[in-house]
């Protein structure tokens, strides 16, 4: 789980989880810009807006009988989204991320930088440390590798191991600091729920009741019209072209992690999602999917699942109320909870 890893910037892997909504009515649009279908026996219209942050085309869409009431409020959730972008992306030197790694210390944090920080070290105790947002060594050395065209030694990742411990990350509201020199977070893993989570906030102040958003991690909230639910698409992760199947999650949100985002090794045995207790990739899962009551969770428990392996990944999974999963074993066997509203496309 990285910067340049399950999804750019804090990364996306925008193909982890395909959104479809049906019949042709939306289509991914490329560049910023906005549509909507009016439905004329309800008089409501489909209002859809897109914009690229966090490493990934974000988009939105908004169910309305105000357009222009659905356009701002839309405007203003790819606002929120950017916001969160500059505050915690590891690719602007300006954010308070990059400087907390760059300084290992920052003084008067923004509080939503702290409230995600919180959530990755409660998710880190739940998760027995599966879950670390301090990883970022560990990528690092990869990444340097790999502009070798090779993998690093392995005495590298070890000493890149040393630096891990979300526990030598101090954080309050006055101050974030690392205990061990060289360390460094990404919050990848957690970062693009949280954006998904404030974009409802958004749309829901703005008296929006029915939306699709997908920032990187998929949130529904509402339904597409009268009676019928979004739709959402579980992708194959060893055939980008297929479904594992489809949900029709109402007011919750689903995240992937998948060995195929970027990957260090063709064979996707080295990819960008590190067990921090040994500096390498986990091998029992190829993808993951969670659905949550919110984004952050989803994002984060995608991630610690992956990590842990099929038995305490979803035992962990079905510890946390109202959270399913489905996965992938790398041999192609097909597990999930028994509460994951898996369908088939009919």
């Amino acid at each position: 789980m990285n910067s340049i890893a399950r999804r750019k910037v804090l990364m996306a892997s925008a193909g982890a989880i395909v959104m479809l909504c049906g019949r042709g009515l939306i289509n991914r649009l490329g560049g910023k810009q906005t549509s909507f279908i009016p439905w004329e026996k309800t008089g409501l219209k489909l209002v859809r807006d897109t914009s690229y942050a966090m490493g990934t085309n974000v988009s939105i869409t908004a169910v309305h009988e105000d357009v222009n009431l659905a356009k701002s409020a839309i405007a203003a959730a790819l606002r929120e989204v950017h916001r969160i972008e500059q505050l915690m992306s590891i690719y602007r030197p300006e954010s308070q991320v990059s400087q907390l790694n760059r300084q290992g210390w920052l003084e008067l944090p923004h509080p939503d930088l702290v409230k995600v920080l919180h959530g990755a070290q409660n998710l880190s105790e739940l998760s027995g440390g599966a879950f670390d947002i301090t990883v970022q060594p560990l990528w690092e050395a990869c990444a340097q590798a790999e502009k070798l065209g090779k993998l690093p030694e392995g005495e590298v990742i070890d000493r890149a191991r040393q630096l891990v411990n979300w526990n030598n990350l101090e954080v309050s509201a006055k101050r974030i600091q690392f205990i061990q020199s060289g360390m460094a977070i990404t919050l990848n893993g957690i970062a693009q729920g949280f954006a998904s989570d404030r974009v409802l906030a958004v749309l829901k102040n703005y008296g929006i009741e029915n939306a699709l958003l997908d920032t990187g991690e998929i949130g529904s909230w509402g339904q597409k019209a009268a009676g019928i639910p979004w739709k959402i698409g579980i992708q194959n992760p060893r055939q980008m072209n297929a479904n594992l199947g489809f949900v029709q999650p109402q007011n919750q949100f689903i995240a992937t992690s998948g060995d195929y985002a970027t990957k260090f090794s063709e064979d996707c045995i080295n990819h960008h999602i590190f067990d921090p207790h040994t500096g390498k990739s986990p091998q029992e899962f190829s993808s993951v999917t969670v659905l949550a009551s919110s984004g952050m969770e989803a994002d984060g428990l995608s991630t610690a699942a992956f990590v842990l392996g099929a038995e305490k990944g979803l035992a962990l999974i079905k510890s946390i109320p109202q959270a399913g999963a489905i996965a992938t074993l790398k041999n192609g066997l097909v597990l999930a909870t028994d509460n994951f509203p898996l369908i088939s496309d009919t």
